[in-house]
Parts: structure tokens; sequence; C-alpha cells
């Protein structure tokens, strides 16, 4: 056999099992439905369902389309080949390579097995102990996961922050939107600790820590079963920035979990409404995450104050006396630390991922 058929067929073979362990076909048939939906104008008399569901379909159609598009590449090169011109081979081995590449790339997906790893992230960074260098170290952590959803072409915004006195940030919550984007996010989840020499205290050596907490954006109010009976909302007065109308009314809310004890407090939105709804949003995510750490079947089975939240670091950035960051749990270390704080995290990514599939299989 033609050594490029071989290939060919190789590649055919791991195109099409991949395609049915992501059963894209399914995806597509689902896409194409909802973008039938889109074209009825009655959707649009509630303008915010007919937005979810636009986003909806941006993202599956950048999860299934570019499968589409390499299963018509397939195509065209296996009838180039059966063409049997010597002459086009060189062109056809390029681009069987090229080919080759994408699938692998694609592929990546096939480390996405949550429930929840299609959707959209929600990151909560809380600066830990370190004082003003925890802060700091908070920001910069901000700043990375800013600047790496950027260079993976996700949209991100910054839904409340808190700033410290001095330096950097008490807390930060960021909203993360792309393909996959709590699926890749995930392995960020836990304690992140920093050695450095303190720009705060004469450059003495200081460690501090800061906590990223990792959600998965559930805006369908459905889909997690919340008893309104387990929530205590309260609202106050916003303070710090966000414009006049939010300083001089009641728009803050907190919300509480009564059983689990969980709270989440945004003031940032223009106004009580919408601070409530984002609430109740990133309460679905903390609740369904905590549902996934104690491995509980249901949010009745959950159990307060059992979150590992403020466990072991996960990750470790040093920059005193020698400049390393490590993953305590896949060994993944980069030494070009400031490559790391810029945004470069692909690397730690794909080494849990890849871990935790091994660990499945194993």
């Amino acid at each position: 056999m033609n050594p490029l058929q071989k290939r060919l067929n190789n590649l055919r073979a791991d195109f099409d099992a991949a395609m049915k362990r992501l059963d894209i076909d399914a995806r597509t048939a689902e896409l194409t439905g909802q973008e039938k939906q889109l074209e009825d104008p009655d959707i649009w008399r509630d303008p915010k369902a007919a937005q979810d569901l636009s986003r909806t379909v941006a993202a599956a159609r950048n999860q299934v389309q570019p499968w589409l598009t390499l299963r018509t590449q397939i195509a065209d090169i296996g009838e180039l080949l059966d063409l049997g011109d010597d002459e086009l081979l060189p062109e056809v081995e390029t681009q069987l390579t090229a080919l080759e590449q994408e699938l692998l790339e694609l592929r990546k997906q096939l480390l996405f097995r949550g429930e929840y790893d299609n959707h959209d992230a929600i990151l909560r960074l809380s600066a830990g102990a370190g004082g003003d260098d925890a802060q700091d170290f908070t920001e910069m952590l901000e700043r990375m996961y800013l600047r790496w959803a950027e260079k993976s072409g996700f949209t991100a915004r910054v839904i409340e922050r808190s700033a410290g006195e001095t330096a950097g940030v008490k807390t930060s919550v960021i909203e993360i939107a792309g393909s996959f984007a709590y699926g890749k996010l995930r392995s960020e989840n836990g304690v992140h600790r920093l050695v450095r020499l303190s720009p705060f205290n004469a450059e003495s050596r200081e460690t501090s820590f800061a906590l990223v907490e990792v959600l998965p954006k559930i805006d369908a109010p459905d889909a997690v079963k919340i008893d309104p009976n387990d929530l205590k909302i309260d609202v106050y007065r916003a303070g710090g920035h966000g414009g006049q109308s939010v300083n001089t009314t009641d728009s803050a809310v907190r919300i509480t979990h009564l059983p689990t004890g969980v709270v989440v407090a945004i003031q940032n939105e223009r106004s009580q409404l919408q601070n409530r709804e984002k609430a109740m949003e990133i309460l679905r995510g903390k609740l369904v995450a905590l549902q996934m750490e104690q491995h509980a079947e249901s949010l009745s089975d959950l159990r307060a104050g059992e979150s590992a939240a403020w466990g072991a670091q996960i990750r470790n950035y040093v920059l005193h006396p020698y400049k390393l960051v490590k993953d305590t749990r896949t060994n993944y270390e980069e030494k070009d630390v400031d490559k790391v704080l810029g945004g470069e995290i692909d690397g730690f990514i794909e080494a849990y991922l890849e871990s935790q599939t091994t660990s499945e299989k194993s």
C-alpha cells in the first residue's frame, strides 16, 4: 500500500473515532435546531433568552465547525490521492501532515469529559496569608488570567473587585467565556503560593498565598435546583467604585445558602436586580463545584463547612533565590516565571488534564 494512503487511512480511523467519542454529529443536529430557533422573530420578544441562546449557538459553532471543516478536507485529500498523479504527491504529503496536526489539536477536546467542561468559567481570586504581598500576588494572578484569556481568544470581564488598601486586590471575580473555558481553567482551582523578595518589607524573603476558585458558569436557573427557603438574601448600600447610582441606593446583594453556609456578595452591577441575578449565577456555580468536590449525588446531600478551598497549595511560584513555577500535582514546571505570569499557562492546564485521564484509566 502507498505510504501516503496508509497515513490517510490512519487519519480517517482516528478522525472517525474522535467524532464518535465527542458525538459531533449529534451536536451538529442540535446546533442546527438552535440556529432555526434564532431565525424565528418571536424569540426576540424575550431579549435575554434570545441573547443567551445566541451565545450558546456561538459556543457550539466554535466547537463543531472545525470538525466539519476537517472532515471535508480529509475527503478532498482522498480525492487527490485517488487521481494517481505522482506530481501531486508532494502537495498531498504537505496537506496530509497539516491535517494530522490539526486532528492532534482537535483531539485535545477528548480530555474534557466533565459535565460542565464546555461551560464558561467564573474565577474568584482571594488574597490569603501574606498581607500586602498576598494582595499584590492576587493582582498578579488576576493579570495572568486576563492575559491568558486574551491569548486564547476568550472574552474576560471583571465583575467584582475589592482593591487592597496599599497594593493589589483583596478579591477579584472574573467571568471568562470561550470554548471549554471551565474545562481548561478547572485545573487552576486551589491555593497558589508565591516566594520572593518582598517589595513591601525591605526586600526580605516573603511567602504569600492566594486562593483561586474556578466555577462553571450556569446561566439557566433550572439547571441547578435550589430551594428558595434555603436562601437568606440581604440588600445593602454598595461601596467603592461603580458610579453614583450604585453608591446611593441599596443595590448590593448578599445571598447566603443556609444549608452549606456558602455566601456570595455582588455590588458592581448597576441595579439590585442585576446584582441578584449575578450572585445567583455564581452561587449555582459554587454549589455545583462543592457537589463535585464532596462527590454528593444532589445539593441536599451537601455538607456544611467541608470545602477544601484553603487546603494544600497546588502551585508554587518561586522568584527567589531561583526562578521556577511548579505544579505540585503533576510536577510540571516552567523556569520562565515572567512567561507564566504573562498568561502562558497552557502547559500546566494540559499536564493536569492528561494526568486526570491517566488516573481514570488506571
